[in-house]
């Protein structure tokens, strides 16, 4: 294999591995809120369900991600290097700043910004395309209306339940948190796999769109250490930022999440866990008062997802320009 397939590789795991720093809060901080488990065991019992989630639920998302977003035959390694490390700056200073935003579209603008510089605008798959920024766009409205909707159920069907409710809305944790794990792993880790097998394609290592073992095992590898690792910053941001969370909210959250994620997994849709989380933790605490959630901090997330794409788009388009001229 040529040595720049290698670093096309190297980057998409890294890329993989700081996905599942930046990511774990997502899974876990209504979990450590609300005080079902302690922060050790969230991460653990999720490292592992995002591991297992890639292997379990197919390779739908790898396939929208490295087949129906551009052309391969007019793409690059070079456009690949470019697209992921743009990526990665990206996530690297908003886990700096503590800012959940969305690995899912600094990846997209990644790609969009290094495929317009590399291979012009007719390299863009605009069927695919479209299709990506309707998911993106559509999973946070559907987060926040799911999560409202089901937490005012919940409050229906217990409302003559003893203080006791809390106990098992603490111990089926367990499930739910469990449950937006594997989703997570299924969908995140597969836009990794997109990557690395659209990288395999262009430089001829295969002759058409199939994701190999080795790279579902590698993909999944890798999220799951960076889970393990956490994002502490973030996860004191979804975790107590928005209002204090009790068992009812991150049950109702990880409930809305899951079913939101794995759903779009199913259909091959690309979606960003920070936003469907994100908004399911507003939805939910909505649900009880608009007055209970602290917008200015929902402000502050919209704003960073708003300039995700362009931000990594740029930084991925300047680094191609950038590669072409030291050769």
């Amino acid at each position: 294999m040529p040595l720049e397939l290698y670093l096309v590789i190297g980057l998409a795991l890294l890329f993989d591995f700081l996905n599942g720093v930046h990511d774990s809060s997502n899974i876990v901080a209504t979990m450590i809120a609300s005080r079902a488990f302690r922060p050790g065991t969230a991460l653990g019992l999720t490292a592992i369900a995002n591991f297992l989630g890639p292997f379990l639920f197919g390779v739908a998302v790898a396939t929208t991600i490295g087949d129906e977003v551009a052309q391969s035959n007019a793409l690059n390694l070079d456009v690949l290097v470019a697209c992921l490390f743009g990526a990665i700056v990206w996530n690297l200073l908003t886990w700096f700043l503590g800012i959940p935003s969305s690995s899912s579209h600094a990846l997209i603008g990644g790609m969009i910004g290094a495929v317009l510089a590399g291979a012009g605008a007719g390299a863009i798959k605009l069927g695919g395309l479209e299709k990506v920024i309707i998911a993106l766009i559509a999973s946070p409205l559907l987060g926040f209306g799911i999560g409202f909707i089901f937490t005012r159920l919940i409050y229906f069907l217990a409302r003559d339940a003893s203080n006791g409710i809390n106990e098992f809305f603490k111990r089926g944790q367990l499930v739910t948190a469990l449950g937006m794990a594997f989703s997570h792993g299924t969908n995140d880790a597969q836009k990794t796999m997109g990557i690395i097998t659209l990288s395999l394609l262009i430089s001829g290592q295969i002759d058409q769109f199939h994701v190999p073992m080795w790279v579902v095992t590698l993909s999944a590898a890798a999220i799951a250490l960076g889970t393990a690792l956490g994002g502490w910053k973030l996860i004191r941001t979804l975790g107590g930022r928005f209002f204090k969370i009790r068992p009812i909210h991150s049950f109702s959250t990880q409930m809305t999440s899951g079913f939101v994620i794995l759903g779009a997994s199913f259909l091959g849709l690309p979606v960003s866990t920070s936003q469907v989380v994100s908004s399911a933790i507003i939805g939910v605490g909505a649900s009880e008062s608009f007055a209970k959630v602290r917008w200015s901090v929902a402000e502050e997330i919209i704003t960073a997802w708003i300039i995700t794409i362009p931000a990594s788009g740029a930084v991925a388009g300047g680094l191609y320009w950038l590669l072409i001229l030291i050769r």
